[in-house]
């Protein structure tokens, strides 16, 4: 076997990515997502595979190139997706057995998200709700053969989106389609948009999540929280169940009908909250927070360069008694086991590695997907309790024999306040003992996040180009509890700054082979704004990349998505009360301090960092003589790095080894 070689930009049009996990609940047989990058690349394929039960062939299961969302019917004889054709996601079914695929929805805007019915003849769709005034008006303009440009009316505060861009006339509703007469019914109408929905385990009810104006919030978008919501499933008038003091993510009926269960938090701690388990009667009453004594973080919140998004609602037992739920702690993303009394929690499937989707078998084991510091990720089955594990794909294996990887040291350490940290450190490959080698710190974004025990494409091309990579999770990030999370809120720059110039004092003390006259720094969206701060406050580092970054709050507050309410629940306060408070903690303020050579990546649709904020360091620094240099990628958004245009996430990793190589010789 020839020696291996280094990873490089360009190995990511070779990756492959799995993902979405469906087990038939008849035979056991799992349909998954296989991601690929299009020969163009400019984009991606997403293929349907199905594996037969107890690891058996994978083939390619559906001839589309544009698939998602798997789902079997509850009798497994049929398999629904979501597939693009044009600009519009429909809904196409295909038989368990294989065949063609027909489409069964035609609805004029397509579909987002679907549900089958528990009996398996109806499809509960979420979709955008049509002939609106404002889009008769668009529809009738449309068919003026002399049509010029026309102005938009803006009337929300919440009217753009990352990822999205400006958000539609439109509002999301939810429809029931009848699979047998192929006609849908419209069950919601006003304007609202509908969030996390779910129907009833008896088909006559449906659950729904969504923000409607209250008499303290006249204005939904303003409102912190939302509330669920119950209506039959032919529609009229909705029940509201909760009272606008939790901010809910995903609902499910419990297998018994008699509660519904919410993945929510209180605020107390602003978006900085843990989430927790919640239970409210399914016919009104008092709601009820259960195992609010593990202080850990529920859900998915590891940080990775090879997926955006991530995560699996509530799935149950299979007699009802417990729930499984993915938790996110001391970098490790696992699934536990909670029951339903609230007397008994367990970690089922874990380890130093990312779970970041799954599902359960008729018999009650798992199908996953995981990834961990050298592999991109795969499926695994798991028995339960505690069974034998096997590994269903091994979708990377080509390339991957061809790599040398180097694989992340983990260590414990102190801060000078007496705080525990977890800290990470890759060698550069082909590592010499003896040597002395550059560094670079890494931060993540958030900063409710972590880094984990997951596979990065960046941490390993840095890695090849002969630095070493050093990562921890400071004060703000998830996986260490609440208090750990919270601290942040109102002291950006402040003691999570103090965590990362402690982390790389002891990195140099007690990895001695690090250079410290050789040290870069990156770090995108909030690690894009800690490394503004950073250069501001020190020149200890030798070069930074900035990436997707904040420099000043006060315009951020106008000019991202999430501005207005981001900002006002992490700094604590707004562009007009409290403008000395934000402008002391944009890292623009300290811009005639900064004498580190500064790279800042930028995407020209980025709406949640809004590329202003780039522009204006940027800007800075040319008028007061900095060395700095910007990159702006056309098209992209704040997601670049994780799922954005192929092309431009090689030219992305690119600029950051080329900036560090020509400021710190490695």
């Amino acid at each position: 076997m020839s020696e291996k070689r280094f990873i490089t930009a360009e190995d990511l049009y070779r990756m492959h990515w799995v993902s979405d996990p469906a087990v038939s609940p008849d035979n056991g047989a799992t349909a998954y997502i296989l991601k690929t990058v299009n020969d163009k690349r400019d984009g991606y394929l997403n293929q349907i595979r199905l594996i037969q039960p107890n690891g058996g062939i994978d083939v390619p299961f559906a001839a589309g190139e544009q698939d998602g969302a798997p789902q079997w019917s509850p009798d497994g004889s049929q398999l629904a997706f979501l597939r693009k054709k044009g600009d519009a996601r429909q809904v196409w079914i295909m038989s368990a057995h294989g065949g063609e695929a027909q489409p069964a929805t035609e609805l004029k805007h397509g579909v987002s998200a679907f549900k089958w019915s528990p009996d398996g003849k109806s499809l509960l769709l979420k979709a955008e709700a049509p002939d609106t005034i404002e889009e008769q008006a668009e529809s009738s303009k449309a068919k003026d053969e002399t049509k010029l440009p026309e102005e938009r009316i803006v009337d929300r505060i919440r009217y753009k989106a990352d990822g999205v861009g400006l958000r539609s006339v439109r509002r999301s509703h939810l429809f029931v389609f009848d699979l047998e007469a192929k006609s849908s019914v419209q069950i919601t109408e006003g304007a609202f948009d509908v969030g996390s929905f779910a129907w009833s385990p008896d088909g006559r009810r449906i659950a729904y999540t969504a923000e409607l104006p209250t008499e303290e919030y006249a204005d939904p978008d303003l409102r912190p929280t939302g509330d669920l919501y119950v209506t039959d499933r032919a529609g009229g008038e909705a029940r509201r169940l909760t009272d606008g003091k939790i901010r809910i993510g995903a609902v499910s009926y419990t297998p018994d009908g008699l509660s519904i269960l919410m993945l929510a938090d209180d605020l107390s701690c602003g978006y900085a909250t843990l989430t927790r388990i919640y239970l409210i009667p399914a016919e009104g009453g008092e709601y009820r927070a259960l195992y609010t004594e593990l202080d850990i973080q529920l859900g998915h919140s590891c940080v990775s360069d090879m997926r955006a998004g991530a995560g699996t609602p509530p799935v149950f037992s299979h007699d009802g008694a417990y729930v499984y739920l993915q938790v996110s702690q001391n970098g490790r993303v696992e699934i536990a086991r909670f029951a339903l009394d609230g007397d008994d929690f367990e970690i089922v499937a874990g380890g130093d590695r990312e779970i970041y989707q799954f599902a359960l078998t008729p018999e009650g084991s798992l199908v996953f997907a995981a990834a961990d510091p050298l592999n991109p990720g795969d499926l695994y089955r798991m028995e339960l309790p505690g069974g034998a594990e096997t590994r269903l794909t091994e979708c990377n294996k080509e390339l991957w024999s061809e790599l040398a990887l180097s694989e992340p040291e983990e260590f414990q350490f102190t801060t000078g306040d007496g705080w525990p940290f977890q800290g990470w450190i890759i060698k550069p490959i082909g590592f010499k003992e003896g040597s002395k080698v550059p560094a670079v710190l890494e931060i993540h974004g958030g900063p409710q996040a972590m880094y984990g025990h997951t596979f990065m494409h960046e941490f390993q091309l840095l890695a090849a180009s002969g630095y070493a990579v050093f990562y921890t999770n400071p004060r703000g990030g998830h996986g260490y509890g609440q208090v750990h999370v919270n601290t942040v809120r109102g002291d950006y720059g402040g003691r999570d700054y103090l965590d990362l110039m402690e982390f790389t004092d002891y990195v140099l003390e007690h990895y001695p082979f690090v250079d410290a006259s050789r040290l870069g720094v990156t770090g995108g969206s909030y690690g894009g704004f800690m490394t503004n701060w950073i250069v501001g406050h020190t020149n200890r580092f030798q070069a930074a990349v900035t990436q997707r970054s904040i420099s000043n709050w006060l315009s951020f507050y106008g000019v991202s998505d999430i501005g207005y309410h981001f900002t006002e629940d992490q700094i604590w306060g707004n562009a007009w009360d409290d403008v000395e408070k934000l402008w002391k903690h944009s890292p623009l303020a300290y811009v005639k301090d900064v004498s580190t050579p500064l790279l800042i990546l930028h995407g020209e649709q980025d709406l949640r960092c809004p590329i202003e904020q780039g522009e204006q360091l940027f800007v800075a620094l040319k008028r007061l003589g900095k060395e700095t240099q910007l990159i702006r990628f056309p098209g992209a958004d704040h997601n670049l790095s994780r799922s954005g245009n192929p092309y431009l996430r090689t030219r992305r990793l690119t600029h950051i080894v080329r900036w560090f190589k020509e400021h710190i010789e490695a």
